[in-house]
């Protein structure tokens, strides 16, 4: 791996060429990442495109087949433990133990971390007050709700103050106001120099809490940049409807395609057709809206808008991602579209480091 002039900051995570297979199946295939110090990064991509397996070889529990990879300066081959003892990871499933009370759990991470009884049970109680759990701090953790849970898993993985914070979709399953919640603690380890790499399939969730964004697709980086700048490759407008006849969704998607810059994205589900439109703009809304009329179809919410992140990774991947829920972002989000998130190969470690 090239060597950083000395004015140049080292980055809290630099990947070179990383690969890995399982089989004759190509999980990573020559990823490069550069993630500077007290930074948010958010690695998008498909379910199976490799971004838990790279997560897996960052946090150390997955060795690389070729390539290098530091985080915190420390190669996670040469140096495992090193880079164990100046990270946190937080799987998709909340990894506490029921059994033991949230103090309890909190305590128990402190002492893995080597911090004596008298300082893990002081951060503990930090931990438990900055994550709203002091009222529940003795109770079991069985008892926990799902959000409470969540946040106890992240708790325990700052137990060791990590200078890197590696979040595996980190608000999966949580209701609106436990993900907003979340939101605000993932911004407040930013703003007191933790670097965060997080991976999501909520678009919304890398559009407000990422700086940079990658996509992977398999295995490879396909795109780089902030969210706006992601945006921005789309083009021009998105035309979008909603068809309440579902019988009728791909006449409607067919009549509109005749009309715009890119192939209609169409949602089974909530009815929901999507198009880009270029510069074509009203134009291309009023010649829309002529077109579904003489056709006879009816639509709700015929409406121009600028790209979303939704919109970005359609184009860049060939598909919509696969969401967590239709609870979990209702009918139209920002960027538009509802459906079941299906699981795939590359989900779940359900470790933490």
């Amino acid at each position: 791996m090239p060597t950083l002039p000395s004015d140049v900051p080292q980055p809290a995570i630099l990947v070179e060429g990383l690969t890995k297979s399982f089989g004759d199946v190509q999980a990573v295939r020559g990823i490069d990442l550069s993630v500077p110090r007290g930074t948010i990064l958010g690695l998008l991509g498909p379910n199976g495109a490799g971004k838990t397996t790279t997560l897996r070889i960052l946090t150390t529990l997955l060795p690389p087949d070729g390539g290098r990879a530091e985080v915190n300066g420390h190669d996670v081959v040469r140096e495992a433990a090193e880079v164990r003892r100046s990270i946190g990871l937080t799987g998709q499933n909340a990894s506490v133990l029921a059994a033991l009370t949230g103090r309890e759990n909190l305590e128990f991470i402190g002492r893995l971390f080597h911090l004596g009884a008298a300082p893990a049970r002081s951060r503990a109680t930090e931990l438990l007050e900055q994550f709203g759990l002091t009222d529940a701090a003795d109770r079991l953790a069985r008892t926990y709700s799902g959000g409470m849970r969540r946040r106890l898993d992240l708790a325990a993985s700052l137990m060791g103050r990590p200078a890197v914070l590696f979040l595996d979709e980190p608000t999966t399953g949580l209701d609106p106001r436990s993900r907003l919640g979340m939101w605000d603690t993932i911004r407040s380890l930013r703003a007191g120099g933790t670097t965060v790499l997080l991976t999501t399939q909520n678009l919304d969730e890398a559009d407000e809490l990422a700086d940079e964004i990658v996509v992977i697709d398999h295995g490879v980086v396909i795109a780089a940049g902030t969210a706006e700048k992601l945006k921005g490759r789309v083009g021009g407008d998105v035309l979008e409807f909603t068809v309440p006849e579902r019988a009728r969704l791909a006449e409607a998607a067919a009549v509109v395609a005749a009309r715009a810059a890119g192939e209609p994205s169409v949602d089974t589900e909530t009815g929901l057709v999507s198009v880009r439109v270029g510069d074509r703009g009203s134009e291309a809304l009023i010649d829309a809206a002529r077109g579904l009329d003489s056709a006879d179809i009816q639509i709700r919410g015929l409406m121009l808008r600028r790209p979303s992140l939704d919109d970005a990774f359609l184009a860049l991947t060939g598909h919509a991602v696969e969401n967590h829920s239709t609870a979990e972002r209702p009918g139209r989000g920002r960027g538009g579209r509802g459906g079941r998130r299906r699981r795939g190969p590359d989900d779940g470690t359900g470790v933490r480091s």
